[in-house]
C-alpha cells in the first residue's frame, strides 16, 4: 500500500534524488525477483533525460530505444547523456543508467541505455485524412472506452507485496488476462521522482514496457518472457496521465516472442510499442 497520500505533499517514488545520483524505492520492484526491477521506471529515468534534451532542441522524441544489458538491482544509479547527432530538424541522443563508480575510480557497470530520435516540430496546415489501417485488417481499430468506464486490475504475478504493480493504476479496455491479447489503460499513482511531476512521455514509457505482462499468454507459473528491449514510437506528443496498452504477445516454440502495443491516450492513438521477448521454462 501507498504509504503517503497526494494530501500530504510527501508522496512516495520510484527514485529519490540525492545529489548526482538517483536512488531507487521499492516501488521499482518487478515480478522475477523481489531485488530487481521493473523495466519501466529505469527506462522512464532515461526517457526523462532525453525528453528534456529534445524540449530544449523544439523537438519531440518520436522513436525511444532501450536495451536492458544486465539484471537492475534496486540500488543508486548515475545517469549519463550526450547527443550522438546534432541536426535543426533530426537529433539523435542517449543516455544510460550505471551503477556507482568502485573504488578504483573507474566507471559503474551500465545497467540500462536508451537511444531517441527527435524530430522538430512545426506548425502545418494539413489537410484532413481518414484513420489508416493495414491492407489486411480491413477495419479502423476501435478506440478504447475512457478509462473511467473500465473496471480496475491488479498484476497477478507479482510475489512482493510491495512493488511497481502496486505504484501503477491499471484498468481492463478489453479481453482478459491470460488469453494473449488485452487492452488495459494504466497510469503511475506516484511521480518518477519525488518533488516531480512526470511528463508525457514519462508515463508512457513507464507504462509501456508491461505489454509483455498485459497480453500473457503463458502461464507464468512455468514460464518467464522477459524483455531485454522496448521500442516505443509516438506520431504525435502524448498527453495526460492515462496510457492504454492495447497490447498482444506471440510467442514461439525456438523461445523467442514478439509483444506489440497500439499506445493510447485519451485523445485518441498515439503510436506503437514493441517488446522482443526471451521465453524459457522457469
Amino acid at each position: 500500500m501507498l504509504r503517503a497520500s497526494r494530501e500530504s505533499g510527501s508522496m512516495d517514488a520510484f527514485f529519490t534524488s540525492d545529489g548526482d545520483t538517483f536512488v531507487a524505492t521499492e516501488y521499482t520492484r518487478g515480478p522475477w525477483d523481489a531485488g530487481l526491477q521493473h523495466g519501466g521506471p529505469p527506462a522512464g529515468l532515461l526517457a526523462r533525460a532525453l525528453d528534456r534534451r529534445a524540449a530544449e532542441a523544439g523537438m519531440q522524441v518520436v522513436r525511444l530505444t532501450v536495451e536492458l544489458l544486465r539484471p537492475i538491482p534496486i540500488d543508486r544509479f548515475s545517469v549519463e547523456e550526450t547527443v550522438l547527432r546534432p541536426g535543426k530538424k533530426v537529433m539523435l541522443a542517449a543516455a544510460s543508467l550505471r551503477r556507482p563508480a568502485g573504488g578504483d575510480g573507474r566507471a559503474g557497470d551500465e545497467v540500462i541505455r536508451a537511444t531517441a530520435l527527435c524530430i522538430r516540430t512545426a506548425a502545418l496546415d494539413l489537410p484532413a485524412v481518414p484513420p489508416r489501417v493495414s491492407a489486411l485488417a480491413g477495419v479502423p481499430p476501435r478506440p478504447p472506452p475512457p478509462p473511467d468506464q473500465c473496471r480496475p486490475f491488479v498484476f497477478p504475478f507479482f510475489a512482493a507485496e510491495t512493488g511497481y504493480q502496486t505504484a501503477m493504476e491499471a484498468r481492463v479496455a478489453a479481453g482478459s488476462f491470460g488469453a494473449g491479447a488485452m487492452a488495459l489503460w494504466m497510469r503511475m499513482r506516484i511521480p518518477l521522482l519525488a518533488g516531480e511531476t512526470p511528463s508525457p512521455l514519462v508515463r508512457v514509457v513507464v507504462a509501456a514496457d508491461s505489454g509483455n505482462g498485459v497480453s500473457v499468454v503463458l502461464d507464468t507459473a512455468r514460464w518467464t518472457f522477459v524483455n531485454p528491449d522496448l521500442t516505443v514510437y509516438l506520431q504525435r506528443p502524448p498527453a495526460g496521465e492515462w496510457v492504454c496498452l492495447d497490447a498482444v504477445t506471440h510467442p514461439e516454440p525456438h523461445g523467442v516472442g514478439l509483444a506489440e502495443c497500439r499506445l493510447h491516450d485519451e485523445r485518441g492513438p498515439i503510436g506503437r510499442s514493441l517488446q522482443s521477448l526471451i521465453i524459457q521454462p522457469r
